[in-house]
């Protein structure tokens, strides 16, 4: 079956770039829009303030009382000019000095909004500082700031100084944007410039772990992937890439090596028969050597029956399809029959079975045919790999939920480098297999019978001192 891969799917650098350059952008223009309206209140609220303290520091000095009245010293409109220009920089207000009916008597600048006199609305307001739209020309229309800031003598009210500004001129603020903009272009390019690198220094090995994977496609296991990743996510994929390119290239060693031996295993009966019944055909032997080659052949026709018919039914629980016909059962009367069931079709009288039951007895739902099965393979497993006048001990327990029966052997163990692939189909130990003849589906099938139970077949321990396997069966309650 071939993979397709998408064409209209793009790198990890380019979708992270795109998209954190996108996420950047907007959120530095809302960043960028929040900055300029603080920076524009900010600085008409700043450049007010300035305004309001010109227009006061105007009225505390230009004051004449002798007659009680208000007049403008000689020098009031230079100072006024330049106090006008001293405010900041590309600003110079519109400043006058009133009587207390608002008639103009100086001003900074020859034409002004206000020509005259202030208009009534702007004295009689409680306010400081105020608003005005002025429409009276063409060239001084537009919205104004007014601060008015009375001249007093001892309480009394002797006359007006009043400021007058653009809002144009006070929100004016093109350096402080441009620095504002700098920055922000500065902050753009920099995210921009670590999420490229961050990405690419992340892409990388994870191309490499997809190369390496459509490596292993081609049936190529001796891959290169290198390990000085700082990323602990990256590590642990690349780390457990490697493993299970490692666990697939002993799978597939394993699989050929144990293909030979089911050939051979089959090959090997076949053989024979065909070897013995063209003795008999060609009258080499006759009479009772022919009939003993006849029963020979028979036997091993037998033999060879019963590995197919083993290879059928492995292949069926396989595909699950074979029902199971469970029913309740006591756990202890199960085990003891299967016991002595063995002991009497088992060959070797000399080995010695101990059993220890339940003192409280429990019921497990099992289909007891398959269920003694799996006993009588752990048992023939473990009188194979006994000395002469060994034990096998059958230990019957329980925890909360389940019923655990142990098998165990004083034989010599399985060497720790097999003990990883005992319940892989088709796997015989290095001893096994030129001691015992099969096809190595024993394990794998008693696993699979018992998984189909509900349950588990495991290997608890194993040493040179001899082997546990544990069956693991659910309770059932109530009875």
């Amino acid at each position: 079956m071939s993979i397709k891969t998408k064409r209209n799917s793009i790198s990890l650098q380019r979708y992270w770039t795109t998209r954190y350059v996108l996420t950047l952008i907007i959120g530095l223009i809302i960043v960028t829009i929040v900055s300029a309206i603080w920076i524009r209140h900010n600085t008409l609220t700043s450049r007010l303030s300035i305004m309001e303290f010109i227009a006061e520091e105007t009225a505390n000095r230009f004051l004449n009382v002798s007659d009680e009245e208000v007049t403008p010293n000689e020098d009031v409109k230079n100072f006024l000019t330049n106090r006008g220009q001293f405010t900041y920089k590309d600003s110079n207000p519109y400043i006058y000095i009133t009587t207390t009916d608002g008639t103009i008597l100086s001003s900074n600048k020859p034409r002004s909004p206000m020509q005259y006199q202030l208009h009534p609305s702007i004295l009689a307001s409680d306010k400081d500082v105020l608003q005005l739209k002025i429409e009276n020309s063409e060239e001084l229309n537009g919205n104004y700031y007014v601060i008015k800031k009375p001249i007093e003598y001892e309480s009394y009210l002797l006359g007006w100084v009043a400021v007058f500004e653009t809002e144009e001129n006070l929100t004016k603020v093109n350096q402080e944007y441009r620095q504002l903009f700098i920055m922000i272009i500065s902050l753009a390019i920099l995210g921009w410039a670590a999420i490229y690198f961050v990405s690419k220094k992340l892409s990388k090995p994870i191309k490499e772990v997809a190369r390496a994977s459509r490596q292993v496609q081609a049936g190529d296991y001796n891959i290169q992937l290198s390990d000085n990743g700082k990323i602990e996510e990256v590590h642990d994929l690349v780390y457990s890439f490697k493993g299970m390119s490692n666990q697939l290239q002993q799978l597939e060693n394993l699989r050929t090596e144990l293909l030979a031996g089911v050939t051979h295993e089959l090959k090997t009966p076949v053989t024979s028969i065909s070897g013995l019944l063209q003795a008999v055909n060609d009258g080499i032997v006759s009479g009772d050597e022919a009939k003993e080659f006849l029963q020979i052949s028979l036997k091993e026709t037998t033999k060879m029956r019963k590995m197919v018919e083993d290879l059928l039914a492995f292949n069926a629980f396989a595909a699950n399809a074979v029902p199971l016909s469970t029913n309740v059962y006591s756990i202890n009367k199960l085990i003891k029959d299967f016991i002595h069931q063995w002991e009497i079709t088992s060959q070797d009288q000399s080995v010695i079975i101990h059993t220890t039951y339940l003192t409280a007895e429990q019921y497990v739902k099992v289909d007891s045919i398959r269920l003694q099965q799996i006993i009588t393979n752990l048992l023939n497993n473990a009188q194979q790999a006994v000395e002469e006048n060994g034990t096998i001990e059958v230990v019957i327990g329980k925890d909360v939920n389940n019923v655990t029966i142990d098998i165990k052997d004083n034989g010599i163990g399985i060497p720790k480098e097999e003990q990883s692939f005992i319940f892989e189909r088709f796997y015989r130990g290095e001893r096994k297999k030129y001691k015992v003849g099969g096809l190595g589906l024993g394990l794998p099938f008693s696993k699979m019978i018992a998984q189909s139970m509900n349950g588990n077949l495991e290997l608890l321990d194993s040493s040179p001192s001899g082997t546990t396997f544990r069956i693991t069966l659910p309770i059932v309650r109530g009875n």
